[in-house]
Formats: C-alpha cells, sequence, structure tokens
C-alpha cells in the first residue's frame, strides 16, 4: 500500500519496547544500583525518522539513510545511591509514551478507514 503504514507500524512498535523499559525502571526505583534506561526512537524508527533530501545541498542533505533500526538502551548517569530512578520522570516518559502510541494507532486507523471508504464506494 503506501509508506505510511510501515511508519505507523514501526512507531508502534517502538513505543511497545520503550513501555517496558520505562515499566522496568519504575519497577526496578528501589532496588540498589540499579541504572535507568531509556529507548532511543532514531534508533529503532531509522529512516523514518530522518527527513528524506533530493539533493545534498537541502537542510540535512548528506546522501545517506539513517540509522541501524536496532534497539538501543542508554543507561543515565549514576547518583550517590548507584540507583537514578526518579519516578515523576518516568511518570512523565510514560504518558508522552503514550500519546505517541495512540497518536499513531489513530492515525493507522483513519488510514484503514480511508481505504476500506475507498474499496466500498469503488464497487
Amino acid at each position: 500500500m503506501d509508506k505510511g503504514f510501515k511508519t505507523l507500524e514501526r512507531i508502534v512498535q517502538a513505543a511497545n519496547i520503550r513501555q517496558k523499559v520505562i515499566t522496568s525502571n519504575i519497577a526496578n526505583a528501589d532496588t540498589p544500583g540499579y541504572k535507568a534506561k531509556d529507548v532511543k526512537f532514531d534508533n529503532l524508527l531509522g529512516k523514518e525518522m530522518k527527513l528524506l533530501t533530493t539533493d545534498a545541498k537541502h537542510i540535512g542533505g548528506s546522501g545517506s539513510g539513517g540509522a541501524s533500526g536496532k534497539t538501543s538502551i542508554e543507561e543515565n548517569l549514576s547518583w550517590e545511591d548507584r540507583n537514578n530512578v526518579e519516578l515523576n520522570v518516568e511518570v512523565a516518559k510514560m504518558t508522552e509514551n503514550a500519546l505517541l502510541h495512540d497518536t499513531a494507532v489513530t492515525i493507522l486507523s483513519s488510514k484503514i478507514r480511508m481505504y476500506k471508504m475507498a474499496i466500498t464506494r469503488g464497487r
């Protein structure tokens, strides 16, 4: 169909992976020595998050495609107690992630409805 479906699918998958990492951070908030982790979306989504350029003179143009697409978990710096999980930060990340996920699912649903409508009216 179109590239939008694949991009939205990857966004939903990336949000699911990030949700698991954030949940793990919250579950380990009282674990001595635990380091909070986060997921870099540019590594998960790769080319989908890069602006495509048609000329090397365009903004950000280099002719290269983008990131690897593999999962990357980044550890934040540790504090004195060797556990750097802040619940308010993790809850904020979880809220942001849920909004991204819900938005992608809503757009995906709209695209499916448009295709269904086009098919049924085209008969």
